[in-house]
């Protein structure tokens, strides 16, 4: 079976999430706000970092942070439109339920990828270095790669609550992940520990290892393996996520 994406469908998501104020404030805005804050203006940011300084530490973990929040937020709004009956104008149309879903998918991405390029330039622009260039490229290709992962959970989320909440607990609930998730601020004993079990950890972690091979910046050294379970554990629990909405969803109609 072949999915088609609609052009026409693309381009008006496209505008109605560039119209949308919360999207520019805490999609695109809020991670270039967080990296400006914890790494562009600190005095420490010029320090060394693994292969890079600190600078571009934070710019990765905002740009990880940043594609976290777009695909969870768009996604949800998707699962919410589905539920509330776009299945029947759907049918009145050429366009199919998994061309929408498709077409839906593709406009996340572009935000993210439109989120991190927005963190990455402002520390291209503030002085964030790594000693390769390749490592500009590794980082970007596991924060979009990895990103997709957080689209499960904007479905799941979008699936159990209506359209008017879904969106908005889904990026403020991404933004309490990263605070306890070590993405924001660096963690170290206890908070550090219960870090490591949360969405967020494993997915920057990953993001950040072609700067830092897994040393964080309080010493302590990732394991890669750990990295992998945290990212596989939450992917599965996400699904699971997904599926009982569905089911959820199903048995209210």
């Amino acid at each position: 079976m072949t999915i088609s994406i609609s052009p026409t469908m693309l381009r008006i998501e496209s505008m109605r999430q560039i119209r949308n104020p919360y999207t520019l404030a805490f999609t695109l805005g809020m991670p270039v706000a967080m990296y400006l804050l914890f790494g562009a203006s600190m005095g420490y940011g010029d320090i060394s970092a693994g292969h890079g300084n600190v600078k571009f530490y934070v710019m990765v973990s905002m740009a990880a942070y940043g594609t976290a929040v777009a695909m969870s937020s768009i996604t949800s709004l998707a699962a919410s439109e589905a539920k509330q009956g776009w299945g029947r104008q759907l049918a009145m149309t050429p366009l199919s339920t998994a061309g929408y879903a498709a077409t839906k998918l593709v406009t996340a991405v572009i935000f993210a990828a439109l989120a991190m390029l927005a963190v990455f330039a402002a520390g291209l622009a503030t002085g964030a270095e790594t000693t390769d260039v390749w490592r500009w490229w590794a980082c970007a290709g596991i924060i979009l790669g990895l990103g997709l992962i957080f689209g499960l959970y904007g479905l799941g989320v979008g699936l159990f609550f209506n359209s008017d909440t879904a969106a908005a607990l889904a990026s403020i609930s991404m933004t309490f992940f990263a605070f306890f998730g070590n993405v924001f601020m660096p963690l170290d004993g206890a908070m550090l520990d219960i870090a490591r079990f949360t969405p967020l950890y494993g997915f920057v972690a990953l993001s950040r290892w072609p700067l830092t091979d897994g040393t964080l910046t309080t010493g302590q050294t990732d394991s890669l393996w750990m990295v992998l379970l945290n990212i596989v554990v939450w992917l599965v629990l996400f699904a699971i996520l997904v599926a009982v909405g569905v089911k959820r969803s199903r048995s209210r109609r």
